[in-house]
């Protein structure tokens, strides 16, 4: 056993309440203070009327199961946000002629692109000054934000 690396052990140590109480104990301290004893906790006592704790712990959790329910709604908000067909092309940031072409034919939001995707790439195409790689960074762009594209923009066609 090695020498001089245990605390040393006070067999009286003193410990005292802040309702007064004192007793006698081993400890590795000479004196302990204590909030609550055996004479002054109302479990012991039976005096539910004084209380130490101000907020209860059912209020801290329903406090902590509130900012969770917050937490998680706020977090729902944000994605559905994320796919909102009202979400404007000019978020998808797929370069300025291609937004602008877009805004010339009448597109402003991802749900009318969305819609007009319906019909197949045909429509897309037929857009001045969107071709065939603008249409590719499109549906890249679209899919990396967690939109569907419709099965009939996926068939390619040539």
């Amino acid at each position: 056993m090695k020498k001089d690396i245990h605390p040393k052990w006070y067999p009286e140590a003193t410990v005292t309440c802040a309702c007064g109480n004192t007793w006698k104990t081993g400890s590795t301290k000479p004196e302990i203070r204590t909030e609550v004893c055996s004479k002054c906790h109302p479990f012991f006592t039976g005096e539910q009327a004084r209380l130490i704790d101000i907020e209860g712990q059912v209020d801290r959790f329903y406090k902590k199961l509130q900012a969770r329910q917050e937490y998680l709604d706020d977090k729902e908000q944000k994605a559905a946000e994320k796919v909102s067909p009202s979400r404007p092309i000019t978020e998808l940031e797929i370069g300025k002629r291609a937004t602008d072409a877009l805004t010339e034919a009448g597109i402003k939001t991802v749900g009318e692109l969305l819609k007009k995707m319906e019909a197949g790439e045909a429509p897309i195409l037929e857009i001045p000054n969107v071709g065939r790689k603008t249409l590719i960074d499109i549906k890249k762009k679209l899919r990396q934000l967690g939109y569907t594209i419709p099965e009939a923009a996926e068939e390619i066609t040539v």
